[in-house]
């Protein structure tokens, strides 16, 4: 079993800075989006997890190199060191880069502030020296300046367009001594402009690529990273404007910089550096249309009149309902005429824009109580297609009757998830069945702080769950994942005719995996993640109401690869609307047969027949590494039963009981924590 590296994790654990975290989060995911999932970790993650197999680049921002080193030196340290060796990549910024180096030197002489000490990690072979200029002041943006930077275009011969020259916030960083390495190690990949504050040699270094056994390091003073659309204005900061001014009018050369250093570090860089999408209409329809004015009707109490306009101000999110024939009221006239408003009322264009609080965005729902949407109105999403799709399986399934009979879409949204799951006021009113779903989302979501890249071709849809609590004992709320599972595979290969033999497997607990169309017929079966569940649940009146979302790669090549790359030639491509209401009518006939008789012996052994897990060795971790070999899962909680196994590797009688640790990177490393 193999893993491909599509995680960028970017370090948000102890000594690092909110600001510092957001400005990597943000110009990395617009840079490597749809190629590689971004995601924060922390010191735990780095020191517990298997995370290394996955990882593309490992990322380290701004903030106090000492938080690093108190967390993390020895133990920490040697994974880190021991990934970069055997052929990954470190990026560090600013106080990254400090922690990168064999030696840091800070404000020496500032008996306040001086930092003097010698590195663990020590890609750079020599000393960091700081601050390169005087004014920086911890948690203030007094010291901040934007310096011009000189790049060494020799550095990035294959690495794509460079500018000669571009412009960079600085608050703090350092420079890189006596950075050239008659061995070839070390390259100098662009210096300082401007004189120094602090001794940096004759090449006055301010980032520098370090080889590093089969991997690769760069080391930052200043902050490439860090776009002007993302700096606020700072009134108490004279000259504070100016720097943002002269930061926004070389946006484009700084981040043809910093593609260029991401390509050298060997991740494959989006060239059209597409930003973050505006959020549309919502588009909320039913199987038979006048049925959505009965929905209404049972949200009366939770919308509210403003200004002759209806609105939900939920928890997180606040949605106005509009119908079909007044989206143009006055109030969306008004709205229509904002200088970047797209003829579709789209939110406010972000593409070339920052970081956005997508709360404070008002989310706007058409209503259509007389027809389904138009093509026009939905051009990604044919509702005719999905609602003819949902009536032809449910005569082959006629115990599936309601899911998905009120629906709602989005061709651009934050997350499906978030939108139900966070906005309990709304959530509390929907039906069993109800689904949300979208073509693109923004802010998607995995497991524990992982993110599900979703770009346009995946399929992505919530529903909600209403399972009633006194159920609860005898049919757990942690089966109804392995329902969907099961559910997604059934719809992959009851597509149609000729679909029964695409090659798709489930991964405990929760992921849809695929066999990877691109290994040579000669190499052992490898498998690849093409889509993913993620369940959450709350309670009221009586139920737990779950949000159930699935992710799947339909027909989007990336991250891994897709449904249709695995098809035959002879087959016809996937079409969302069809596979998503044979996912529905799977998913509610076996809920309702899990409702009547629990996770019988029949469920259990569709869910064997497709996963990947038959008799696999682990090391049980919590229990210094003794081997177990999986065999199925347990039928009261779900959780995964393991024997034990000797040292003969004969069974020693003993059967673990083992849960998810919510946030596994790489489970066929065969690392499975034991909860107590």
């Amino acid at each position: 079993m193999t893993s491909r590296k599509l995680n960028v994790l970017v370090y948000t654990g102890t000594g690092s800075t909110v600001e510092s975290v957001k400005h990597a989060i943000y110009s990395l995911r617009r840079l490597l989006s749809p190629n590689y999932a971004v995601i924060p970790i922390t010191e735990t993650v780095l020191l517990k997890e298997p995370w290394g197999p996955s990882c593309a680049l490992l990322v380290f921002p701004g903030g106090a190199d000492l938080g690093y080193c108190r967390v993390l030196n020895g133990e920490g340290n040697s994974i880190i060191s021991e990934y970069v060796r055997r052929g990954g990549s470190y990026l560090g910024f600013c106080a990254g880069g400090y922690y990168g180096c064999k030696k840091c030197e800070f404000e020496v002489g500032n008996k306040a502030m001086e930092v003097v000490g010698f590195r663990e990690l020590a890609f750079f072979p020599g000393t960091c020296r700081g601050g390169a200029f005087k004014g920086f002041q911890y948690h203030s943006e007094k010291g901040a300046r934007a310096v011009r930077v000189n790049v060494m275009k020799d550095a990035f011969r294959g690495a794509g367009l460079v500018p000669e020259v571009f412009t960079s916030y600085y608050n703090g960083g350092g420079v890189f001594v006596d950075a050239k390495d008659e061995n070839h190690n070390v390259e100098v990949l662009a210096s300082y402009a401007s004189e120094l504050d602090v001794g940096g040699g004759a090449e006055k270094a301010a980032l520098v690529y370090c080889k590093v056994g089969q991997g690769a390091a760069i080391l930052t003073g200043p902050h490439p990273e860090f776009a002007a659309a993302n700096l606020s204005p700072q009134h108490s900061v004279e000259g504070y404007d100016e720097l943002i001014a002269a930061l926004r009018a070389d946006d484009d050369s700084r981040t043809s910089f910093l593609k260029a250093c991401l390509t050298k570090l060997g991740l494959e860089v989006n060239q059209e550096s597409s930003g973050v999408p505006s959020l549309s209409r919502l588009h909320l329809s039913s199987i038979s249309s006048s049925d959505v004015d009965d929905l209404l009707c049972s949200l009366e109490e939770i919308i509210s009149k403003e200004d002759g306009e209806e609105y939900i101000r939920a928890e997180n999110d606040t949605f106005h309902l509009q119908k079909p024939d007044t989206m143009w009221s006055v109030t969306g006239l008004k709205e229509a005429l904002t200088p970047s408003d797209s003829p579709d009322q789209k939110s406010p264009d972000l593409s070339g824009g920052g970081m956005i609080d997508y709360s404070t965005i008002i989310k706007r729902i058409v209503t259509h109580e007389n027809a389904w949407p138009e093509a026009k109105a939905t051009p990604y999403f044919n509702h005719n297609a999905f609602y003819s799709s949902l009536q032809e399986y449910r005569r082959l399934k006629p115990e599936a009757e309601e899911w998905g009979d009120f629906f709602m879409y989005g061709e651009v949204v934050t997350s499906t998830n978030t939108l139900l799951e966070k906005n309990f006021k709304l959530l509390s009113k929907l039906p069993s069945g109800f689904t949300l779903a979208a073509t693109t989302q923004v802010a998607g979501r995995g497991r524990g702080s992982n993110v599900w890249v979703s770009p346009a071709g995946s399929l992505i849809m919530s529903t909600v769950i209403n399972h009633p609590a006194h159920l609860a004992p005898s049919r757990p709320i942690v089966f109804i994942q392995y329902l969907a599972a099961i559910a997604i595979v059934q719809a992959v290969k009851s597509y149609d005719r000729g679909y029964s033999e695409v090659p798709v497997k489930l991964k405990w607990p929760n992921d849809i995996y695929a066999l990877d169309p691109r290994q040579p017929s000669s190499s052992p079966p490898s498998y690849v993640k093409i889509g993913g569940i993620l369940s959450n649940c709350s309670y009221s009146s009586g139920s737990y109401q779950i949000v159930l979302g699935i992710g799947i790669n339909a027909t989007n090549g990336r991250p891994t690869t897709s449904l249709d790359a695995l098809l035959p030639s002879h087959l016809a491509s996937f079409r969302i609307e069809k596979l998503m209401a044979g996912i529905l009518t799977h998913l509610e006939a076996l809920y309702k047969a899990f409702i009547r008789r629990g996770f019988t012996r029949d469920m259990e052994g569709e869910y064997y027949k497709h996963w990947l897990h038959g008799r696999q060795i682990v090391n049980l971790e919590a229990q210094g590494g003794v081997k177990a070999r999986i065999v199925g899962i347990t039928r009261d909680w779900g959780m995964l039963r393991a024997e034990e196994l000797g040292s003969d590797g004969k069974p020693t009688g003993k059967i673990w009981a083992l849960q998810s640790d919510e946030n596994s990177f790489d489970f066929f490393r065969g690392l499975v924590k034991r909860k107590i």
